[in-house]
C-alpha cells in the first residue's frame, strides 16, 4: 500500500448544497469536520502548492470538474492520492492509489481501474461508499413524483376555477373523480436502503407493496409485511406503480449487468395507466420500450432522474439522461425528467455524506481500515465493516450496541414486551365458564398501550428491517 505522510485528496462534487453568504454552496460544516480530524480543506487545485503543512491530510475542493478531459488534466498525472465524488463520472485511467469514496450508495460512476471500476473488484486500492445517507431523502422524492400524478386530481385547474368563483362544490365535484393510492400495488425493484424506504412509505399510504430482491432477502421482506417477488417481471405484473432501486450491477465487457432491466416484458406486465419511477440510474430503463409503453397507454406517466452533463465550452451534452431527451417533447407532461436531483439536493444529507466520506478516506489512509467497502478489500487494507444512519437499511451490531448502552430505552422495551406477552396470553386463554367471549376493557386497554409503546419504541431504536451483520 502506498505510504504518504501528507496525502492529497481531490473532492470533485459539492459538499454542501444550501447557499452560503457568498452565494455559493456552503462548505462550512465539512471544512470544520476536516479541521477537527486534523486535516486542511483548500479551495482549488493542489498543483503548484509547495506550501502544504507536512504530516496531515489536505483536501482540495474542485466541485466544477465534470468532463473526462478536465479530470485527466487535473488528476491524470497522479497528483492526488485519493478522491471523494458524488455524481461525477471518474475515467478509468485516473490514478488514486489510496482509494476513493462515493457519497451515496451506488458506485457506477467510480470507474477507475485502480480499484477495479464501479464494482470495486480486482483493484489495488479500496473503493468505498456511504450507504443509507441519502435513502430517506430519495424515497421522499420518489413519493413527491408519485403524488404529483396519483391521485390524479387536477389541483392547478381546480385552483383556477375556485379563484374565479367558477365552481359549485355540490354540482361540479362529480366531474373530477380520482383514485387514491390506498389498496394500489407498488412494485419495488431492489431491497437496499432506498428500496426499503420507498416500500415503507408505500405501506404508510396503504398500498400493497411487492418487492423484488434475491431469494436470501425473502424472509426479511415478508417479516416486514411486504410481498416477495422472485423476478422483476413477477414484481411488475399488475402493479400500479413501479419504482426501481437496484443499481447498475457489475460492469462486464457488454456493459452494466442491469442496463435495460426495465424493458418491454416488464413494462407490458404493469396495470394499464401505471406509473414508472426510475430515480436510480438512467441506464436501467430501455428507452425504446419506455416510448412504446407511453405510446400504448400501458404507462400513464414516467419520472426519470439521471445525470446530465454539459460541456461549458462547447455546450455538448453527455450522460445517461441523453436517450430520454427526445421523448420529452413527444410525451409532454406524461414524462418528467430530473438531472440526478432526487438524491442530491438535500443539504443536510450531502453534508452528512461528505463528512462520513472524509472519515472513511482518512481511516483508510492513516490506519488501513476500510469501512463500507464496495467489492473487494485489496491486500494491505483491512475490512472494518459497515456504517449507516440509524434505522436505515436494517439492524446491525452497532445499532444493538447503542441500544445496550441506553438502559432507559432498553427497560421501556422490556416492560412493553412483558405486558404485551402477558395480555396476549390472557387473550389466548380459554374463557372461564360463564365469562363467554367478553374481554375486560382494562385488559384491552393494557394490551393496546403495550402494543403501541412497543411498536414506537422499536421504531425509535431502529429495530426494523433485515439483519446486516457487523
Amino acid at each position: 500500500m502506498t505510504d504518504r505522510s501528507t496525502p492529497k485528496i481531490l473532492v470533485v462534487d459539492p459538499v454542501g448544497l444550501a447557499l452560503g453568504a457568498d452565494g455559493q454552496p456552503d462548505t462550512a460544516a465539512v471544512r470544520a469536520h476536516v479541521a477537527a480530524r486534523g486535516g486542511h480543506f483548500h479551495d482549488g487545485s493542489a498543483r503548484g502548492r509547495d506550501d502544504l503543512a507536512p504530516g496531515c491530510a489536505h483536501f482540495f475542493y474542485l466541485p466544477h470538474l465534470s468532463t473526462a478531459e478536465d479530470l485527466r488534466a487535473e488528476a491524470g498525472d497522479g497528483l492526488y492520492d485519493a478522491v471523494i465524488a458524488a455524481a461525477t463520472f471518474l475515467p478509468a485511467d485516473l490514478p488514486f492509489p489510496m482509494g476513493g469514496v462515493r457519497i451515496g450508495a451506488g458506485t457506477g460512476n467510480m470507474g477507475c481501474t485502480v480499484w477495479g471500476g464501479g464494482d470495486g473488484t480486482g483493484g489495488s486500492a479500496p473503493l468505498m461508499n456511504t450507504p443509507g445517507i441519502n435513502a430517506v431523502a430519495t424515497a421522499q422524492m420518489v413519493f413527491k413524483a408519485l403524488l404529483a400524478v396519483r391521485p390524479d386530481l387536477p389541483v392547478a385547474l381546480l385552483h383556477e376555477l375556485v379563484a374565479e368563483g367558477a365552481f359549485d362544490t355540490g354540482r361540479d365535484l362529480a366531474r373530477f373523480p380520482t383514485a387514491g393510492l390506498q389498496g394500489r400495488c407498488l412494485a419495488v425493484i431492489g431491497y437496499g436502503s432506498i428500496g426499503r424506504e420507498v416500500a415503507k412509505l408505500g405501506r404508510a399510504f396503504g398500498m400493497r407493496v411487492r418487492v423484488h430482491a434475491r431469494p436470501r432477502h425473502r424472509d426479511w421482506i415478508e417479516a416486514e409485511g411486504f410481498e416477495h417477488a422472485e423476478t422483476p417481471l413477477a414484481a411488475a405484473t399488475g402493479a400500479d406503480v413501479l419504482s426501481v432501486h437496484v443499481g447498475l450491477g457489475p460492469k462486464t465487457a457488454a456493459g452494466f449487468a442491469n442496463a435495460g432491466l426495465i424493458g418491454d416484458e416488464v413494462l407490458s406486465a404493469l396495470a394499464p395507466g401505471a406509473v414508472l419511477i426510475n430515480y436510480d440510474r438512467g441506464e436501467l430503463v430501455d428507452t425504446d420500450a419506455l416510448a412504446a409503453a407511453l405510446d400504448s397507454g400501458r404507462l400513464g406517466h414516467a419520472a426519470i432522474d439521471a445525470d446530465l452533463f454539459r460541456d461549458a465550452a462547447t455546450g455538448a451534452l453527455s450522460g445517461p439522461m441523453l436517450p430520454y431527451l427526445p421523448l420529452a417533447a413527444r410525451f409532454g407532461d406524461r414524462l418528467s425528467l430530473l438531472p440526478h436531483a432526487a438524491a442530491d439536493t438535500d443539504h443536510p444529507t450531502r453534508v452528512a455524506g461528505a463528512c462520513q466520506a472524509v472519515d472513511q478516506i482518512l481511516d483508510a489512509i492513516r490506519e488501513g481500515r476500510v469501512r463500507n467497502a464496495k467489492g473487494e478489500v485489496p491486500a494491505g487494507w483491512t475490512a472494518a465493516g459497515g456504517s449507516r444512519p440509524r434505522g436505515v437499511g436494517g439492524i446491525d451490531a452497532g445499532l444493538l450496541a447503542a441500544l445496550a448502552a441506553d438502559p432507559q430505552r432498553l427497560a421501556a422495551l422490556q416492560a412493553a414486551t412483558a405486558t404485551l406477552s402477558e395480555e396476549l396470553a390472557r387473550l389466548a386463554a380459554p374463557p372461564r365458564e360463564g365469562d363467554g367471549a367478553a374481554i375486560d376493557p382494562a385488559d384491552g386497554a393494557r394490551l393496546a398501550l403495550a402494543a403501541n409503546r412497543l411498536r414506537s419504541g422499536l421504531d425509535a431504536a431502529g429495530l426494523a428491517g433485515p439483519w446486516l451483520g457487523a
